[in-house]
């Protein structure tokens, strides 16, 4: 029997995914999951996040995740920096520029989609929506770690 275009996505389980599959699953499902996190919050905390549209929210999805991740491969970046040179001030400058790269992102991350989506994504709120946008990033990093736990306990 010869499979066609039409084959159902479930019939490719069987087989062992690519590390681009892989990479393409992780990612795809990280947006849906923002998705999902960023939705629930434009519908119940609308004082703190507002949305235009759907197409607005993925859009942010997309751009939140890729954000999130550069951000995390410079954290990663400095801190390999500092692990590999010895004392104190060394340890010291690796949690501190970790915290300086993780907390200030969220600044940059703010003006992106600021810049990005204009008045059609607002983050309001104390200290011009910042306080915001870290508890709703706080909250996608939380559901995915419960996610992937999740996933992992299915062995």
């Amino acid at each position: 029997m010869t499979t066609t275009a039409g084959t159902s996505i479930w019939d490719t389980m069987d087989v062992m995914p690519s590390a681009k599959q892989r990479a393409f699953a992780r990612y795809f499902t990280a947006v849906l999951i923002d998705l999902v996190v960023l939705a629930l919050f434009v519908e119940y905390w609308p004082a703190g996040v507002t949305a235009s549209s759907f197409s607005i929210m993925l859009l942010a999805a997309v751009l939140l995740q890729i954000l999130l991740k550069l951000t995390i491969v410079l954290e990663h970046k400095v801190a390999a920096y500092y692990n590999a040179k010895p004392g104190g001030f060394n340890k010291f400058m690796r949690f501190f520029t970790a915290w300086l790269i993780l907390f200030g992102s969220k600044f940059v991350i703010l003006e992106a989609l600021a810049f990005a989506f204009g008045d059609r994504l607002k983050f309001g709120g104390p200290f011009h929506g910042i306080v915001a946008l870290i508890v709703v990033v706080v909250a996608m990093l939380l559901v995915e770690v419960i996610i992937v736990k999740f996933y992992r306990s299915l062995t």
